[in-house]
């Protein structure tokens, strides 16, 4: 079991957030989908039922082919994508203050 991040205690620990927050805090890096779906913490299956939308949504888009192996990355031209970008690392950087006041 990952340790409780705070964007998913805020948003609730469900595979679509893990994804999420692995493609969030990943987002300079393209991936497999082998790679996305052993390093989210989602399973394959869960994984192939989710990612037609948000390829079709264009959340995520292919930055290379490799052979028959597609990479993909979060796709920071989408509006929706850069504003929940935007709340995840306003949620860390609230995180981080609470922490300082705390210690």
């Amino acid at each position: 079991m990952t340790e409780m991040t705070i964007f998913r205690e805020f948003i609730g620990d469900y595979p679509g957030t893990r994804l999420l927050e692995f493609l969030i805090e990943g987002r300079f890096f393209d991936y497999t989908l082998t790679d996305i779906s052993e390093k989210s913490g989602v399973s394959w299956r869960t994984l192939n039922r989710m990612w037609p939308r948000l390829v079709k949504n264009e959340i995520v888009i292919v930055t290379r082919t490799i052979g028959k192996i597609k990479l993909y990355k979060l796709n920071m031209e989408n509006q929706a994508v850069t504003r929940l970008v935007d709340l995840f690392d306003s949620l860390l950087d609230q995180s981080v203050s609470m922490e300082k006041i705390t210690a």
